[in-house]
């Protein structure tokens, strides 16, 4: 059974950055579409960031263009997602996933199309 882990987290200041790490172990991700999804508390999980497998194209929401950014490192089984010009809006608790079904084809910043989940990592944003 495949397992993602996600680390990276922390207490950053207003405007810094951190790089967050999944790592797969089970899977050769390179392979699989890998999405960030992040989940602020009291209010519903929402999608980040996903890269899709093999032409590793990339998709934000809105909220993050230009600010955060999502990559492979094959070689490290490993997906990045590097966070800059952070805001206390960005403060949550992010999880990486992984779709082994294909439902990114269609849908890659949606919570159904991916099957396996990290446990999380707290970012938090403040002064």
């Amino acid at each position: 059974q495949g397992q993602l882990v996600e680390s990276g987290g922390g207490l950053v200041q207003p405007g810094g950055s951190l790089r967050l790490s999944c790592a797969a172990s089970g899977f050769t991700s390179a392979y699989y579409a890998i999405g960030w999804f992040r989940q602020a508390p009291g209010k519903e999980r929402e999608a980040v960031s996903s890269i899709n497998a093999y032409d590793d194209k990339t998709f934000y929401v809105d909220s993050v263009k230009g600010r955060f950014t999502i990559s492979r490192d094959n070689a490290r089984n490993t997906v990045y997602l590097q966070m800059t010009m952070l805001k206390p809006e960005d403060t949550a608790v992010y999880y990486c996933a992984l779709d082994s079904r294909g439902g990114t084809m269609y849908y890659p910043l949606i919570m159904r199309s991916y099957d396996y989940w990290g446990q999380g990592t707290q970012v938090t944003v403040a002064s």
